[in-house]
């Protein structure tokens, strides 16, 4: 396998990986033939990752949607996407790099792409701001699909991201009004949308690059209005019961496609995407020619109503005054 880190709850897998390297080495370093016993042990590391990862709580996923190797917005455009052309700036403060986007070619017809951007190492880190961005990111978003309105291409959106920057000088810089603009803007767009949940889908963060016409999420990515941690601060007065959070707090997958937030789940490679990113973007980029094929014929009144019909979808709730009659 590929991945090098392993989370607590893997450390079974770790160690039969760690038992697999030193037979590997033993077998580069003498002519002794132990193929046979590094093929069980593989197999059996297989199963065993799969049975983790059928039983997994939503803390495990939230660990997995957060992982250091998980693939980020570029990564998936440098598999799926041709001749992505980037673009900077918001023509107002700056080039927030927590957010990355351009013009690009899926699968030969031009378009629009835009993502969230982690950063690998601690100096990217920094650079984009950990993926929070600052209201110049989001107005960055903003005028690539104004750009992308004006030239009739599809957009395409992937959100990873903890949460919008909630610093002072974000703050200041109207943090608030930007994220609404973009969902007031993207919600009257006239050209389809597709949004893919590649990660962490963090609140207002996320929502300002994900009204979309199609919701795609991955397996093991995570969707919600705050973190569990956030929300544990605020409920319990301490980010130690994150992990009972992030069970009431419905953020994974399935939980939300029964909702009806997410219209489809994107599987993952055994293990995670991390473990493989030419699978994990073969399989993204099949939900995405699909997704895209249901609204890419809409005429733009149809297709604009059927965004608003969406979004007045969103939420379930019991009337107890009907009940009781």
């Amino acid at each position: 396998m590929s991945k090098k880190s392993f989370l607590e709850f893997e450390q079974p897998i770790a160690e039969l990986e760690g038992k697999i390297e030193e037979l590997r080495y033993v077998q580069n370093e003498s002519a002794v033939d132990i193929s046979a016993e590094i093929e069980q042990l593989s197999k059996k590391s297989q199963q065993l990752t799969k049975d983790i990862y059928s039983d997994l709580t939503p803390w495990q996923v939230t660990k997995i949607a957060r992982h250091i190797e998980r693939p980020y917005t570029l990564d998936y455009v440098s598999e799926i996407f041709t001749h992505f052309v980037e673009m900077h700036g918001d023509r107002h403060f700056a080039d927030d790099l927590s957010i990355v986007g351009g013009l690009a070619r899926f699968n030969g017809t031009p378009c629009m792409v835009i993502g969230q951007q982690k950063g690998r190492d601690t100096n990217e880190r920094k650079l984009r701001n950990f993926g929070m961005s600052k209201p110049e990111g989001y107005r960055k978003a903003l005028r690539l699909m104004k750009t992308a309105e004006k030239f009739k291409l599809p957009v395409f959106t992937f959100v990873d991201t903890p949460g919008a920057y909630p610093g002072i000088d974000a703050e200041e810089r109207c943090q608030s009004e930007a994220i609404g603009r973009n969902i007031f803007e993207m919600a009257q767009l006239e050209v389809p949308i597709v949004t893919t949940i590649i990660g962490e889908g963090g609140s207002g963060g996320a929502l300002a690059i994900s009204v979309a016409d199609q919701v795609l999420m991955l397996q093991y990515a995570i969707y919600s209005v705050i973190s569990p941690e956030g929300c544990a601060s605020i409920l319990w007065k301490t980010s130690d019961m994150a992990k009972e959070a992030a069970d009431a707090l419905g953020i994974t997958a399935h939980r939300l496609k029964a909702l009806g937030l997410v219209d489809k789940i994107v599987t993952e490679p055994v293990g995670g995407a991390h473990r493989d990113l030419k699978q994990m973007s073969a399989f993204l980029k099949r939900g995405l020619v699909d997704a895209y094929r249901q609204v890419s014929d809409l005429k733009v009144k149809e297709l604009l109503d059927r965004r608003y019909e969406r979004l007045q979808s969103y939420g379930r709730f019991t009337d107890t005054k009907a009940s009781a009659k």
